[in-house]
């Protein structure tokens, strides 16, 4: 073990010290998780124990810590799965997102392709799906009910939708190529492809027309990029480093992209159609200000939604008859 732990700072540090396997004898998963919390405790990486726990758990095919059962947990890994942790462990220490580094992530009820620099889904935006599902309850079982996602990124959003109300049909678009192609890719895996439509678009440049095409929608959802241009600087490494700042940074006051689908919507809405969005605390306020400002919008506000902390993040608009 020391002399893991010696190599690894050799390589930490960029100094060529030799380096042999450790051997794998007496090293259980349970020991594993204890020497990399540590490490990556010393080194400064954020939730060392759950980033050790998930890397040990997929290096031996489980998808929790706890899934390994508590039998294995005890039992001795190979070599091949000591490296393999090893090797995961690295990239942590680059402040890689564990997300990345197994290639996979779950949401809700799902497990969805992961990969560098698609915006990895957040637990609030879960709370955003259960959000839209609640209160599109009555849509359930309509075969010409079609939600427009906005910034569709992995696809989370539109594709818990389609889990939820099998009758719907989902338009997902996205300015981001490599956002565009994990979403069919997750459609694949999830066996949805031929009930989603998803399109490269950006709805500050595009011409709206192209949506228009597709048809009027019952609803609008959206997780734009909503942070501060000011504040991107305060995000961790995990976020700076390797997620899509574009898909994060909504400008000076968070709100370009919402600004954009506030102006979008009531071209695409069916008559009492709804919005979905998620911002940040301090945008429902100026979302109400904008409406003041843009009355022939034809948008009025419903509610805003507390997250699980209690701060104002979900907005719930409806277009106007």
């Amino acid at each position: 073990m020391r002399l893991l732990l010696r190599c690894f700072v050799a390589r930490v540090a960029h100094t060529p010290v030799p380096c042999r396997r450790m051997g794998a004898t007496g090293m259980t998963p349970d020991k594993l998780v204890s020497y990399w919390q540590k490490v990556f405790h010393k080194y400064g990486i954020p939730e060392a124990k759950d980033s050790s726990r998930i890397l040990v758990a997929h290096a031996l095919g489980a998808k929790t810590f706890y899934g390994i059962g508590s039998r294995a947990a005890r039992s001795p890994v190979s070599a091949d799965q000591l490296l393999f942790v090893e090797k995961m462990a690295q990239q942590r220490l680059k402040r890689v997102p564990v997300q990345y580094i197994i290639g996979e992530w779950d949401f809700l009820d799902m497990t969805l392709e992961m990969r560098p620099p698609v915006l990895i889904p957040r637990p609030e935006t879960e709370e955003l799906v259960g959000l839209v599902i609640s209160d599109c309850e009555g849509l359930r079982h309509s075969s010409e009910t079609t939600i427009l996602e906005v910034g569709c990124g992995s696809g989370a959003v539109s594709l818990a939708l389609l889990r939820k109300f099998p009758q719907m049909r989902v338009i997902a678009i996205d300015k981001s190529e490599a956002a565009v192609s994990l979403t069919k890719d997750n459609a694949e895996r999830l066996g949805l492809r031929h009930r989603i439509h998803i399109l490269q678009h950006d709805i500050l440049t595009d011409p709206v027309e192209r949506l228009q095409d597709l048809g009027a929608v019952s609803a609008l959802v959206s997780n734009p990029p909503y942070i501060f241009t000011e504040d991107m600087t305060q995000l961790e490494p995990e976020i700076l480093r390797y997620e899509d700042h574009s898909a994060l940074d909504g400008g000076l006051d968070g709100m370009d992209v919402m600004k954009g689908i506030l102006r979008l919507a009531p071209l695409l809405l069916k008559a009492g159609g709804d919005v979905f969005l998620e911002g940040d605390p301090r945008h429902p306020e100026m979302v109400v200000k904008w409406l003041e400002d843009h009355p022939g919008g034809r948008l009025q506000l419903l509610q805003v939604v507390e997250d699980f902390c209690g701060r104002p993040r979900f907005i719930h608009l409806q277009s106007c008859s």
